[in-house]
């Protein structure tokens, strides 16, 4: 079996109302995720490159958050409309997108679980 090139996780947990932290869910996590798995199919990379639901990434103040492997790029913040952004940079050209990175000193371990 060929395995992928590049695996996008993309968060769609789904925390109580009212959660200090959010949830990626309630951020439009799955319609995130519904978007990659369409596009990469409409450009035939779906063969290369798989997108996942994830459960919880422990960014939850950051979400939508996703995360590419191998190369371990978090991305925060993530919009419908960063979907394509994301794809051409990253995924095809292999240049993460900067504006949307979650840069490791940023993730604040003293929020609530």
């Amino acid at each position: 079996m060929k395995r992928y090139e590049k695996h996008i996780f993309i968060c769609e947990n789904k925390r109580p109302d009212g959660h200090p932290r959010g949830c990626c869910k309630d951020k439009l996590g799955s319609e995130i995720k519904e978007k990659f798995k369409n596009r990469l199919k409409e450009l035939g990379l779906n063969s290369k490159v798989r997108a996942n639901t994830s459960g919880c990434l422990d960014a939850c103040e950051f979400g939508p958050v996703i995360v590419i492997y191998p190369e371990q790029i978090w991305y925060g913040r993530v919009s419908l409309d960063d979907v394509e952004e994301i794809i051409q940079s990253h995924i095809i050209n292999n240049i993460p997108v900067e504006r949307l990175e979650i840069k490791e000193n940023r993730f604040n371990r003293d929020l609530p679980k």
